[in-house]
């Protein structure tokens, strides 16, 4: 039997739980997945080493940048990004991975029409935000950055100017505004501007519909939220820790 993990803070409502347990039961296997909610990323060692059956963790909000420091090696790409979002533990050796922008490529790839250039604004700049990033790079679409504070590399919210979101048809919330329990918050702070050419992506997943893609779904644009790209990348780590 092997065991695996969640770690991340908060976690009450997570998917993973039961999305591994029913996969462990189709593969007829006798694995196990636990939720580890670390208030501080320095009780990982500790988690570590009361845990020597965990072979794979999982990583999310707030974690997936600071968990690098203590991982024994990532790879490229992970490397590349910033960012883990899965963990694969052999003798006692941590290796990170990330599949966040497998999961957000795969998910957003059916919705871009052939033969039309797409602009994105990327609202946050965390972890998955680095994910989100990496994808669109790699499907050669251009984005600009959204945070808080205007920096070198990203506007701020109060920039954000009608012309600039009808100048973007892609718009991609990677920030935790919008989820349970707090529903009725909205991360743009002006909706008015999206329309039928826009494509809207809250990689929230509870609720199913944010304030935000409920805001856009009523000025007509094509809404998505985060749980196909959440199924998409832990089938990627599975594999990845089968690999391992």
């Amino acid at each position: 039997m092997s065991a695996y993990g969640l770690i991340g803070h908060p976690l009450s409502h997570s998917f993973s739980p039961a999305y591994f347990e029913k996969k462990f039961a189709e593969l007829n296997r006798n694995d196990s997945y636990a939720l580890f909610p670390l208030q501080d990323i320095q009780a990982l060692p500790a988690l570590i080493q009361a845990h020597p059956e965990l072979v794979g963790l999982n990583v999310t909000i707030p974690y997936k940048e600071a968990v690098i420091t203590f991982l024994d090696d990532i790879d490229a790409t992970a490397q590349a990004i910033g960012a883990v979002n899965g963990i694969s533990i052999r003798h006692g050796k941590l290796f990170g991975f990330n599949t966040d922008w497998i999961g957000f490529s795969k998910s957003i790839s059916p919705l871009l029409k052939e033969n039309k250039s797409y602009k994105a604004l990327v609202l946050g700049t965390g972890g998955a935000s680095k994910a989100v990033q990496f994808a669109l790079s790699q499907l050669q679409i251009p984005y600009q950055l959204v945070s808080r504070k205007t920096t070198a590399h990203a506007l701020s919210y109060d920039a954000l100017s009608p012309s600039i979101i009808k100048e973007h048809t892609l718009l991609i919330n990677t920030t935790p505004v919008g989820m349970y329990p707090n529903t009725n918050a909205c991360p743009l702070p002006n909706t008015d501007a999206l329309c039928e050419k826009h494509i809207v992506i809250d990689l929230i997943y509870n609720p199913s519909e944010t304030s935000l893609l409920q805001k856009a779904d009523a000025q007509g644009a094509i809404i998505k939220n985060g749980y196909e790209m959440l199924c998409l990348q832990a089938d990627a780590c599975w594999e990845k820790w089968q690999l391992a």
